[in-house]
């Protein structure tokens, strides 16, 4: 596999038509299809966009890198790549652009001419989101909680929006020292460390701000990843699950009267960007975030 700093994946003339996907596990209800083909529709672009779960019955013996070769055979222009797959597709790539070989972690595959070309639309989305979120809140120390395929992106895009300081921790303490010497490779001006007591991390030195990358807060898996009453009413909380939009954790950060970001900005923004890579024309958020808001928000599993 290559990773050459710049590969020329998008359209030179944009599609008239496109076919996607998103390969994940437990995606039935994933908002992201009504978003990128009302955007299509809105461009005049004839666009289709399949669920391609991995839990279906169908697919019960194929593996990912069966399903990338079915996609490839029956002509999709790309797909996105959710839960649990965003690190093991790479390895099924041929190139990859600069910010997904640095987080290590794609969510967004270009199929051209014969080749699959790995993209990470997390970064951007997540960074996005927390710039026009939360605008003034203090960087100065924040804590991630997960630090798998979700969870380096997001790491990432915290240390370009200006956090001076990141806590990670991860069930998995070995994931977390990983990311912790990654992001101080590919970004000097972020110091990072790992955690395995939360507790004496807040008690000794509060972060400013949490974010939860976790599945945890799901619909399919309630709870919270960090301990509600160890919240405190300056610190400001994140989340990127967005079933349901208001988790257990946003809930009781809003009550303590928190400043909070729902998992719905990234949601939508790294669909905007995707799409672009898609297309090879510039989508809108707003159209794609209204699209979004459209849903009822109703108990459902969550998907990206």
């Amino acid at each position: 596999m290559t990773t050459p700093n710049a590969p020329k994946t998008t359209t030179e003339t944009p599609k008239d038509s496109v076919l996607t996907g998103l390969i994940g596990r437990g995606i039935a209800l994933s908002r992201t299809p009504a978003m990128h083909m009302a955007e299509a529709r809105a461009q005049g672009i004839n666009g289709v966009y399949r669920i391609l779960d991995m839990d279906a019955p169908e697919r019960a013996n194929t593996s990912l890198k069966e399903l990338i070769e079915q996609a490839k055979i029956l002509g999709y222009d790309g797909f996105n790549v959710t839960y649990p797959y965003k690190i093991e597709v790479i390895e099924h790539l041929d190139e990859l652009s600069d910010n997904a070989r640095s987080v290590g972690a794609v969510n967004t595959v270009v199929l051209k001419d014969g080749k699959r070309y790995g993209h990470n639309t997390d970064l951007w989305g997540f960074a996005e989101s927390f710039r026009r979120g939360l605008p003034d809140a203090k960087r100065d120390h924040a804590l991630l909680i997960g630090a798998g395929g979700a969870g380096v992106a997001v790491a990432h895009a915290l240390a370009d929006c200006g956090v001076k300081l990141l806590s990670i921790t991860d069930i998995d303490p070995a994931r977390a020292e990983s990311l912790a010497a990654q992001v101080r490779a590919n970004r000097p001006d972020c110091t990072t460390r790992t955690v395995t007591d939360v507790a004496a991390l807040v008690n000794e030195d509060r972060p400013d701000g949490i974010v939860n990358t976790t599945p945890v807060g799901m619909a399919k898996l309630p709870g919270t990843s960090f301990p509600v009453d160890l919240i405190d009413p300056e610190m400001w909380v994140a989340d990127i699950v967005y079933f349901p939009l208001e988790t257990e954790l946003l809930r009781a950060a809003r009550a303590k009267g928190c400043a909070v970001l729902p998992g719905s900005g990234m949601a939508v923004f790294q669909a905007v960007r995707a799409f672009e890579l898609f297309t090879g024309l510039p989508a809108s958020p707003e159209r794609m975030k209204a699209r979004f808001d459209a849903f009822d928000e109703t108990p459902q599993t969550q998907a990206s």
